[in-house]
């Protein structure tokens, strides 16, 4: 943990993060190495109390939290969530100072988050969109990947922000939206990913291979995919524990159909794999970790969790 004497933490920016998922969690516990006081907010109470008796504020609202800071960093799941923080009751648009900035980290159609810019524009609030990609893991240890756009200024007040929550922060323009396209490319080939790598052990499982003779083998050649290795180990755990829900991505599909749809661009791939996990979710299996897409194969015996 670094080590932040009370004149350096007074210089830096002070930061609010909405939303302790597993993301937002990881991100405001970096933050908090990183030397910055967090305040907080989330709609379970007593995750936002958890965190604070760790070291940090925790605010009943959005509205609370965003008159205390300088930067404010949005976690939620989609736009929807995020137009509750920002405009909702007691909500954060209204409540941030001039020149404060909005750094919006969700999965968002891109056209809505260059929108929102915009409008926070109004109040004299900065935005940058910025979402994220990493898992749980590499958010609790500050080392995400954020694909992030905006205003020179914006970047000016967050910038060191970003840094303290990532392994790398990608400018890609100087307006919004920019970020949340590069998020839909990476969300595409994600879910895609999953999907296939789902498919592949279903089949070998189906042909009578051992689960993990399967793993061991294609996590060693050219078939291997980051997905496949990460995902596919949940699958011989038999450990269906969400760290990012197959909800997620039906959502998140959805924001990559609906993207293309306004430029008439096939996305064959994209659409399989969205149905795969729509299939999924209407079994029940929303809830469950994004790698329990498996589920939907018939006629498989999958591995079982060692204590059953």
């Amino acid at each position: 943990m670094l080590r932040v004497n009370d004149q350096e933490r007074s210089a830096l920016p002070r930061v609010g993060v909405v939303g302790l998922g597993a993301m937002g969690l990881g991100m405001a516990r970096s933050l908090r190495n990183a030397g910055y006081d967090v305040g907080v907010h989330d709609l379970r109470p007593d995750v936002a109390a958890d965190f604070a008796r760790e070291g940090g504020t925790a605010f009943p609202t959005a509205g609370e939290l965003a008159a205390t800071v300088d930067v404010l960093v949005g976690v939620v799941v989609n736009s929807a969530q995020i137009e509750q923080v920002l405009f909702g009751e007691d909500g954060a648009a209204g409540r941030l100072r001039q020149g404060a900035v909005f750094v919006m980290c969700s999965t968002v159609d891109p056209a809505w988050s260059a929108e929102l810019e915009g409008r926070l524009a109004e109040s004299g609030v900065l935005y940058l969109d910025a979402p994220v990609s990493g898992g749980a893991v590499r958010a609790a240890a500050g080392e995400l990947t954020m694909m992030t756009s905006g205003s020179p200024e914006a970047y000016a007040v967050a910038g060191p922000v970003l840094d303290a929550m990532s392994a790398t922060v990608h400018r890609l323009g100087a307006s919004a939206g920019l970020g949340s396209k590069v998020k839909v490319v990476n969300q595409l080939l994600a879910g895609v990913h999953i999907a296939a790598a789902a498919e592949a052990m279903a089949l070998g499982i189906k042909a009578g291979v051992p689960a993990e003779t399967l793993y061991e083998v294609i996590t060693h050649s050219a078939g291997n995919s980051w997905m496949f290795e990460n995902r596919m180990a949940h699958v011989l755990a038999g450990d269906y524990t969400p760290l990012s829900a197959v909800d997620i991505f039906v959502k998140d599909l959805g924001i990559v159909l609906d993207s293309a749809r306004p430029e008439r661009f096939p996305l064959p791939l994209a659409a399989t794999a969205h149905q795969m996990f729509l299939q999924a979710a209407a079994s029940g299996l929303g809830g469950e970790d994004d790698s329990a897409v498996i589920k939907i194969f018939p006629g498989i015996d999958l591995p079982k969790p060692e204590d059953d």
